[in-house]
């Protein structure tokens, strides 16, 4: 087999990309249709992404003529059900992305290959800590292609139209206390948009909380009496009318499009900024850390990476061809300089060095915040176990219940916790994820 070396893979780095869309299945570079090194890469997105990726791996294949990469994609819903079906095929693509929820689902089915053994997969650029980061049961069998963190992310305009003094950090009750006096001195304007289902802010309570979204053992790593906590803080908000109603907002997810230009605050993940900021362009936007508890546990800080894998099944030949594709689309600066950041901040951390050159402002204060968590002493954190893929929309549910009155608060996170144990379960008896 012919390797790639990285002088080669990247020897048309700065050359004008290929022209031509992406197909939901299509080719990029190079070499035949039978030949050993025509890669299958899965992953998801919308259309720009599925642009723009086009165009980076175009780049990539300039300098590559013996490498063709199949590209598969598809919406972040069909990408899954469409690896449901290939797994019971057994014809996974080569290299995939890995959705949060099925992380450890897809490990227990046996999908990733030990990358230990991959001999042109270049790790020179991370620390050990680093590695350790990426490892899944003690095993490095995935690469991380970003990271995010949970934050606030605030209009830095009206922070200066309205003579706000925006503190450097923030205790929740002092957040929570803020957004209803700037709500109340405000014509037509919220303090923040209720994001009770934001994800990783979630995880960010409980982790203050010395509590955990899922435990090391795979099972649910927060008690009723946390999930109560934080679905109480933000109904405290909403009605104090601090938040817009959730008619207002379109749903308990609000809608960026329709009230991203009247809330002062929005709880997410560091990455959305990226995409976001573009929808209101006469607005400059900035992000915080989330507030923290006085009496936070040490540690509580956290990182979230988006992986991909290669196939368990890979032929050994494009195994090392794929981990020479990983080498382009976390080690170097080029395919970033086309793709952006909108699947977080750069991996590897000199490559996170080097786009500082070309970071947009929105780039910039991402990867100023994410850096911050970075460097910080961090506990370990789990992966959603199997059978546990839905619990975001159980979740979604649970605030629609609690939102309109038809539940407790109490009673809505009883029955979240039992559902989502119940798809636990289910998954370790054999049962298929739900």
């Amino acid at each position: 087999m012919r390797h790639l070396s990285r002088r080669r893979l990247f020897m048309g780095a700065g050359a004008a990309a290929g022209a031509g869309a992406l197909a939901a299945c299509g080719g990029v570079g190079g070499g035949g249709g039978d030949s050993a090194s025509n890669l299958r890469y899965a992953f998801w997105g919308n259309n720009v992404r599925q642009e723009n990726y086009q165009e980076a791996f175009d780049l990539m294949a300039e300098g590559n003529e013996d490498l063709a990469l199949k590209v598969e994609f598809a919406e972040y819903s069909a990408f899954q059900e469409r690896m449901t079906t290939q797994m019971a095929a057994g014809n996974v693509s080569d290299i995939f992305w890995i959705p949060s929820a099925q992380v450890m689902t897809y490990y227990s089915n046996g999908l990733y290959r030990p990358l230990d053994g991959v001999e042109s997969l270049d790790l020179s650029d991370y620390a050990d800590a680093d590695i350790q980061d990426f490892l899944l049961d003690g095993e490095h069998n995935t690469m991380p292609f970003g990271v995010f963190v949970p934050v606030i992310r605030y209009n830095a305009t009206f922070v200066e139209e309205d003579g706000v003094d925006w503190p450097e950090s923030w205790d929740w009750d002092a957040f929570a206390e803020f957004a209803k006096e700037y709500t109340a001195e405000s014509e037509d304007r919220w303090g923040v948009a209720y994001a009770a289902d934001a994800d990783l802010p979630f995880e960010g309570w409980l982790r203050q909380r010395g509590e955990q979204l899922w435990s090391e053992g795979g099972r649910i790593g927060y008690t009723q009496e946390g999930l109560e906590s934080w679905i109480a803080w933000w109904e405290d908000l909403r009605e104090a009318g601090a938040t817009p109603t959730i008619g207002e907002q379109d749903g308990v997810g609000a809608s960026w499009e329709d009230v991203g230009d009247r809330c002062l605050a929005w709880f997410s993940n560091s990455n959305h900024i990226v995409d976001d900021a573009t929808m209101f362009p006469d607005f400059e936007f900035a992000l915080s850390h989330l507030p923290v508890d006085p009496s936070a546990s040490d540690g509580h800080q956290f990182l979230y990476f988006p992986r991909q894998a290669i196939y368990a099944e890979a032929s050994d030949a494009n195994a090392e061809l794929a981990g020479e594709v990983f080498n382009f689309t976390t080690g170097d600066v080029e395919m970033l300089k086309v793709v952006g950041l909108t699947m977080g901040a750069p991996v590897n951390p000199r490559v996170a060095e080097e786009y500082v050159e070309f970071a947009s402002p929105a780039e910039t204060a991402m990867l100023e915040v994410v850096s911050e968590d970075r460097e910080a002493d961090r506990s370990p954190r789990f992966e959603a176990p199997p059978g546990s893929s839905t619990w975001r929309t159980v979740m979604t549910r649970t605030l629609e219940e609690v939102t309109t009155g038809s539940s407790t608060i109490s009673e809505a996170a009883a029955a979240m916790i039992e559902e989502i144990n119940q798809g636990i379960d289910r998954a370790a008896s054999g049962e298929e994820d739900a």
